[in-house]
């Protein structure tokens, strides 16, 4: 019989599909939908920094800060008090889903600065959340901040939530860092137990005809694996921390894929809200349908064995695959 099992951030799960923060968890019933569909964790619905510092009246003091002081700022903003669900809603909901299921579930801070507000982890905890994803989100638009600023930073946050927390952190990053191996490992030395790869900046668009910035949000496809794929696999078995892939996911070829590079597990949002949360189902069977043909008897087994430790030629996660990939479309021209 085959084992899907796998382990992350501490927690033992019954197999590798978790589903990512995304507006299907706002609710309790999408909840136990994920979890009738297969799925072995949840990421609940970001509770974002900005809607605690509102709940608590200090917006002001946020939207003074960065870029945000400029005035027109304050018209990006959502009405915060109805926006996602507030603080408290948030904690209840957290409540309500650990009563209602079974799998675990995983509670999710969006934010960046440095305050107040990184309280609520220790108040998600209480409320019973088994984990914490901390969604680190910030694009960086000071040319006066260096990179070193920006990474003591997002190490500073981590640690003023870290002091907060019994149950395991993991923290979900972008890409863009100078060497994202060091930070990572940075994070591993502070006590953070997961890196979840990567998170999707989404890009304003512009409108032409009326001079106005538009923001977009678009779902993601499984070209979008590629980027955390790599990583992950660069990744395996050098750095002190579970690894999660997300983005991309959206079939059981993609999930397996995730595993062989070296993630404990692979998180998917996008497919579930394009087919249904019952697409789940189809994908662990798929997942389950490839081990059979190839003769896997567990998750476990195929973990990380097509990372760059493992693979006859680890050249082709760095700069030899752009010279391959490049050779190979020039031969497609003559």
């Amino acid at each position: 019989m085959l084992d899907l099992r796998t382990a992350y951030l501490g927690l033992e799960l019954k197999n590798p599909l978790l589903a990512s923060a995304s507006p299907l968890s706002k609710k309790l019933d999408g909840i136990r939908a994920m979890e009738d569909a297969g799925l072995s964790g949840v990421v609940l619905y970001s509770l974002f920094e900005e809607q605690i510092i509102h709940d608590s009246l200090e917006l002001d003091h946020f939207l003074s800060r960065g870029s945000y002081s400029n005035p027109e700022a304050v018209s990006y903003f959502p009405d915060l008090g109805n926006y996602n669900i507030g603080p408290e809603k948030y904690l209840e909901l957290i409540q309500q889903a650990k009563q209602a299921v079974n799998i675990p579930i995983i509670a999710s801070l969006n934010g960046f600065s440095a305050g107040g507000w990184a309280k609520y982890a220790r108040l998600m905890e209480t409320a019973g959340a088994d984990a914490l994803e901390l969604n680190i989100y910030y694009l960086p638009t000071d040319k006066n901040l260096t990179a070193n600023q920006v990474e003591d930073a997002y190490f500073e946050l981590v640690k003023s939530v870290t002091s907060q927390l019994k149950i395991p952190l993991a923290v979900k990053l972008s890409p863009s860092f100078t060497s994202l191996p060091n930070f990572i490992q940075r994070l591993a030395d502070a006590k953070v137990k997961g890196a979840v790869l990567f998170n999707r900046f989404y890009q304003p668009d512009l409108d032409i005809e009326n001079l106005s910035i538009v923001p977009t949000l678009n779902l993601s496809t499984s070209s979008d694996l590629l980027l955390p794929l790599r990583w992950i696999a660069i990744l395996y078995g050098r750095v002190g921390v579970d690894l999660a892939l997300t983005s991309g996911v959206h079939s059981g070829e993609d999930a397996l894929k995730a595993m062989l590079a070296g993630a404990q597990v692979a998180m998917l949002a996008s497919e579930l809200i394009a087919k249904g949360i019952s697409r789940a189902k189809e994908i662990l069977e798929e997942i389950q349908t490839w081990m059979e043909k190839h003769e896997y008897g567990s998750i476990h087994q195929l973990q990380g064995s097509l990372s760059q430790q493992k693979v006859e030629e680890p050249a082709a996660f760095e700069r030899a695959n752009y010279m391959k990939a490049l050779n190979m479309f020039d031969n497609r021209l003559r």
